[in-house]
């Protein structure tokens, strides 16, 4: 029996942990649905399944690797989802986004070192996101009212919101200032509305 307890043990230490399915992270009633998405790849950018690359050190051009989901204009939507880089060369990735469907509304970005960061306006949301570390994220949107961030489950940043269509968006892009390269894994994608 001790034989098998340790063998087990030593197995379990093999697999790698994965995100614990988390609730959301403001009171509901919340209802799980699954948005239908398109693949995105520019420049150098390359996607495999929920592994998000940017190839080059390019410092201009069109540079992405991403998931865009459905367009909604109503509501209340919330995003979640854990990201780990596992390699970052260079600096000020964008991440997660909010997307208005006429420009950028709101860009969570990572620079080299592990701030999380928002492009529009410069905040810093979160430190920590270094290569390795899993981090958790929640988006709360509240159309026509309140944009709200959450990392590891604690509201970090909160933006007013106008009325209009987005959608959201995760991967790895460069910003305006950002390069490559940089590998972004994520995994435990959820979305819920109300």
């Amino acid at each position: 029996m001790r034989l098998l307890t340790t063998s087990a043990l030593a197995i379990g230490l093999l697999v790698p942990a994965l995100p614990a399915s988390a609730d959301p992270v403001e009171s509901g009633p919340w209802t799980s649905y699954e948005p239908t998405f398109t693949v995105q790849e520019r420049g150098c950018g390359d996607v495999s399944d929920l592994t998000f690359k940017l190839n080059c050190s390019t410092g201009s051009g069109d540079q992405r690797a991403e998931r865009r989901y459905a367009t909604y204009s109503s509501g209340t939507r919330q995003f979640e989802g854990y990201f780990k880089i596992t390699s970052l060369e260079g600096t000020r990735i964008s991440l997660k986004q909010t997307f208005k469907t006429t420009g950028p509304f709101f860009m969570l970005a990572v620079e080299r070192g592990g701030r999380l960061y928002s492009v529009h306006g410069g905040d810093t949301i979160a430190t920590g996101a270094t290569i390795g570390t899993t981090v958790r994220v929640n988006t709360v949107h509240v159309v026509g009212s309140t944009h709200r961030t959450y990392i590891n489950g604690s509201l970090k940043h909160t933006v007013s919101s106008e009325s209009g269509s987005f959608y959201d968006k995760f991967g790895a892009y460069r910003t305006g200032s950002g390069k490559g390269p940089a590998t972004v894994e994520w995994s435990g994608i959820q979305f819920w509305r109300k």
